[in-house]
């Protein structure tokens, strides 16, 4: 005699577990065989509850957003403009000059870019999923180094951000980031009405004109 059993659990993780069985002894055999393996397998649904319930709670008490950062450009006449990208930030306080009121969402992809490189679907990733505390932001900015510059004629300018320039362009976003959501923040810089000549201090000035775009996804 033949018989099959099935033994089926299913739980968050999509885990089967099935149980066959292939005898031919007589059934009151069977029935007394089948203790051990009864046993076995409700201690493997006990544990496979347990890591399933720990790893749920762990989702669900935390109190995490997620946020990536990705830059592009618009430009038109100017294709040779340089910019030295050091980090990006969150303004989390009310009052910009209060400690901690920057928060740093540890930057990658450092270093300088021609703006000209970046437009389109060629943007660059500045933050890739950087985990933050539930809060309300009111800001994001970049933070440029002293690296920048403007290539004109095959002579290089240096584009000054921190006499008349600005190196922590911003915009205003007044956000709340929500636990369980993920934040894609597109910064487009305008390239165009970034770049200035100061005749008084005959100097080419970097002053970034910012536009930010929020995508918010709930996970």
């Amino acid at each position: 005699m033949w018989i099959f059993l099935q033994l089926v659990y299913k739980n968050t993780q999509n885990l089967r577990i099935t149980v066959s069985l292939d005898c031919n002894y007589s059934i009151s055999q069977i029935m007394k065989h089948l203790h051990p393996i009864k046993s076995l397998f409700f201690t493997l649904i006990t544990l496979v509850c347990l890591t399933s319930c720990t790893k749920d709670d762990v989702s669900k008490d935390s109190n995490l957003a997620t946020v990536s950062v990705k830059l592009k450009s618009s430009t038109g006449e100017l294709d040779k403009v340089y910019i030295e990208i050091e980090d990006v930030q969150l303004r989390v306080k009310d009052n910009f000059d209060t400690v901690n009121a920057w928060v740093s969402l540890n930057a990658i992809n450092k270093g300088t870019y021609n703006a000209y490189d970046l437009r389109g679907e060629s943007e660059l990733l500045l933050v890739d999923n950087f985990e933050i505390e539930s809060t309300y932001i009111y800001e994001i900015r970049l933070v440029l180094g002293n690296n920048n510059f403007i290539d004109l004629n095959n002579t290089l300018h240096s584009l000054d951000v921190s006499t008349l320039g600005n190196a922590t362009p911003s915009n205003l976003v007044r956000t709340e980031l929500v636990k369980h959501r993920f934040y894609d923040f597109v910064i487009d810089i305008d390239i165009d009405e970034s770049v200035s000549f100061n005749e008084d201090e005959n100097m080419m000035v970097l002053n970034p004109k910012l536009y930010t775009e929020i995508r918010q996804i709930q996970y």
